[in-house]
């Protein structure tokens, strides 16, 4: 498939394409006698665990890390699985606070709820972010 192809395929631009093969995140492609890149379809695999890895919040610098080991082939397993490892750590950890955020804001909404009904409510609630028992 070529670049426009895999462009589509994928989502991303074909300048974005063209930049993750300059810097090294998906591997140089072969090329037809026209020298346009020739790719195969095992890269849509590759570039959507990419995507999936970026939308988590791994950084370009690990997602560079990790497919310099990915092309060094089965001598970087274990390194490659250790770093996976230790960013789900870190995705878990996001997680939790988001969930705790996410409780906040669930506060929040049903006190301005209880507020807009005319309920009465604690006026000390409205002035803090969570409180130990919520906006019960």
């Amino acid at each position: 498939m070529l670049i426009g192809d895999l462009a589509q395929k994928c989502g991303l631009s074909v300048d974005t394409l063209r930049y993750y093969e300059k810097i090294g995140l998906i591997p140089k492609p072969l090329r037809d006698r026209g020298g346009r890149r020739v790719y195969d379809q095992t890269i849509l695999r590759w570039v959507d665990f990419l995507d999936r890895l970026k939308s988590t919040g791994m950084g370009i610098k690990d997602r560079l890390r990790y497919a310099d080991l990915r092309a060094s082939g089965a001598a970087s397993l274990t390194e490659r699985r250790q770093m996976l490892e230790d960013h789900r750590d870190k995705v878990r950890s996001d997680l939790e606070r988001l969930t705790e955020m996410l409780d906040v804001l669930d506060d929040k909404i049903i006190l301005y709820r209880k507020m807009e009904a005319g309920e009465a409510v604690d006026p000390s609630f409205e002035n803090c972010a969570r409180t130990e028992h919520g906006a019960q």
